[in-house]
């Protein structure tokens, strides 16, 4: 089972109803007994870092503790975000699973970006598997995630700058984009998440 994260903040069921389209078993969960009996764990999020990181801090050491045990973690927008240490966006810490900080956009560009974007591909992995570089998927962000280490940079897109759109190192990825909404192609890299899930 794929645990889907409510925490307040996230586009719960539309992940959960792309989860079923693609044949997995995801359950909306609350709290650490859900997150304890998942085999996977999606963290989503749309809004603020620090109003995130309040309402996750409870469950902190819970999703530290499932990264450990190599279960697979996905974070999605905000909670991708929230992996890395810090945001330019609040004043409280992440879950540091991710070493690094989260910047604002360039103030050239119109922020936030909302709408489609191509990819480029950087290093490919399992949950890139039949996606194609100069892919599109679908952003709705004003913040961006600048890892410290490089390598675990997978994709990027061009928007005002060179923006992270996927991390992955081990069993956690995160994405900046929504899959959910980014038609067959977000599609398919939540089955190739859903695929790393031994349930």
């Amino acid at each position: 089972m794929i645990a889907i994260l409510d925490y307040g903040m996230g586009n719960l069921y539309s992940i959960k109803n792309a989860f079923e389209k693609v044949g997995a078993n995801a359950k909306i969960v609350t709290d650490s007994k859900g997150l304890e009996d998942a085999d996977g764990v999606v963290i989503p999020g749309v809004g603020a870092f620090d109003s995130a990181m309040k309402k996750i801090a409870p469950l902190k050491e819970d999703l530290t503790d499932i990264v450990k045990s190599g279960k697979p973690y996905m974070g999605i927008c905000l909670g991708m975000q929230v992996l890395f240490d810090e945001s330019e966006e609040g004043k409280t810490q992440g879950l540091g699973i991710i070493p690094g900080k989260v910047v604002r956009l360039p103030e050239k560009v119109l922020v936030p970006q909302i709408g489609w974007n191509e990819l480029k591909i950087k290093k490919h992995t399992s949950l890139l598997e039949g996606i194609s570089e100069g892919d599109f998927f679908y952003f709705v962000h004003s913040y961006y995630c600048m890892p410290k280490d490089e390598p675990v940079i997978c994709a990027t897109v061009e928007y005002g700058t060179e923006v992270t759109a996927i991390v992955a190192e081990d069993n956690v990825c995160g994405l900046q984009f929504h899959p959910e909404k980014s038609g067959p192609k977000g599609l398919l890299i939540l089955e190739n998440f859903a695929g790393s899930v031994k349930c």
